[in-house]
């Protein structure tokens, strides 16, 4: 669910190591000069590890059918708002009319295994503690705000947001640009001097469309993420040495 991730990894080679590395050093320097008036961060795929539960989730929706769930059916759900994911199953399973049980079912059951399972993303506690206070921090999130919530919870977080906007709270969600307004509204910060943190193509879309910088975090090879700073985790020390110096 988490947005887009449906590319193969690049293989690495000697050249493209040596341009990542290149990419990483003019990124640093970047990230030195950037002082954003707000910060918005995606949350699953990049605060929360919550990939795994929609995987329970959705496999299980397809067991109750008698239908196999591998990664070629994965592959055509990461990204999807809630909505759009139930509208798909319906396609699939030939139950179109049955959408908002369908939606139901599925989020009871990713519910109760983000509330068991889901675990914060390597450096995310860190660095979102450590820009609490500094700077005005939200979570725009393309899941409902129940999953939000939980998913915060589990990972510490609660509370530590100053705004937190969920898909079911705006009329689009991502890649449309209604999360990345909506919190930047409510933190009551300009968008263009505000930084948007992401993880996948269709989060990217939506906080450029806000008019954002973009920090990738991409969850498969950084190379060739079109965001304006790139780096491989939010666990990155000079990530965690820009938050303390703002």
């Amino acid at each position: 669910m988490a947005e887009s991730r449906t590319t193969a990894p690049e293989e690495r080679t000697p050249r493209n190591e040596a341009s990542a590395s290149r990419r990483a050093v003019a990124d640093l320097t970047l990230l030195a000069n950037l002082r954003p008036t707000g910060i918005v961060f995606d949350c699953d795929g990049l605060l929360v590890d919550t990939e795994p539960c929609w995987t329970v989730g959705e496999t299980a929706v397809f067991a109750s059918r008698g239908l196999p769930y591998g990664p070629r059916e994965k592959a055509r759900f990461i990204g999807l708002s809630v909505p759009a994911t139930s509208a798909l199953m319906a396609e699939i399973f030939g139950e179109v009319g049955s959408e908002d049980a369908i939606t139901e079912y599925v989020l009871g059951m990713v519910a109760d295994v983000i509330a068991a399972q889901a675990e914060p993303m390597p450096g995310a506690v860190e660095l979102v503690r450590a820009l609490a206070g500094r700077v005005p921090i939200a979570v725009a999130s393309n899941s409902p705000r129940r999953l939000v919530d939980l998913s915060l919870a589990r990972a510490g977080l609660a509370g530590v947001p100053d705004a937190v906007v969920a898909a079911d709270e705006v009329v689009h969600g991502k890649p449309a640009p209604d999360l990345y307004l909506t919190a930047c509204a409510r933190l009551g910060v300009d968008p263009s001097a505000s930084v948007a943190f992401e993880d996948t193509i269709t989060g990217l879309t939506s906080a450029r469309a806000a008019g954002m910088t973009v920090i990738g975090v991409p969850s498969l090879e950084p190379d060739g993420f079109p965001a304006d700073l790139v780096f491989g985790s939010l666990a990155d020390p000079g990530l965690l040495a820009w938050a303390r110096a703002l």
